[in-house]
């Protein structure tokens, strides 16, 4: 059994062809690009990562982006955002730079919960040196466990 197909029949008109571009795909890829970004930036922009002391009362701040990051690191080492920096005295003059330049930033301490309490003290020192007195601490909320 053979079977034949005709492509020319008298009387019979082929469709035209379209040329569409099918958007699907590409849509698709937006989604998934955006959401990688609104993950993904939150991220980017809190400096590096310290385990927080946990507070009972904790009050929450949204995170807009116009906070001046410091962090101190388990082992002492102070950083603005990502950057490390050689002395904990340069700290003042770091964030007066930083605060001449958006004079609204307010300065976000994150100490980690495993460093010296005298290493967080020195940087709170080297702010309160240059008069820097709005500074907000860091903490995470304390779970409760049943």
């Amino acid at each position: 059994m053979r079977a034949v197909i005709r492509t020319h029949r008298p009387g019979f008109a082929r469709p035209d062809v379209k040329a569409e571009i099918n958007v699907t795909p590409l849509v698709d890829v937006v989604l998934v690009l955006l959401i990688i970004f609104m993950v993904v930036t939150p991220m980017i922009a809190s400096g590096i990562a310290v385990e927080l002391p946990r507070t009972a009362n904790h009050s929450r701040k949204p995170d807009d982006g116009r906070d001046i990051i410091v962090s101190v690191a388990r082992d002492g080492r102070v950083y603005v955002g990502t950057q490390a920096l050689p002395r904990v005295e340069e700290l003042g003059r770091v964030i007066l730079a930083e605060q001449r330049k958006a004079p609204s930033k307010t300065v976000f301490l994150k100490g980690d919960l495993r460093a010296r309490y005298g290493a967080v003290r020195r940087a709170m020192q080297s702010l309160h040196d240059v008069n820097i007195q709005d500074i907000v601490l860091g903490t995470d909320e304390l779970t409760k466990t049943r």
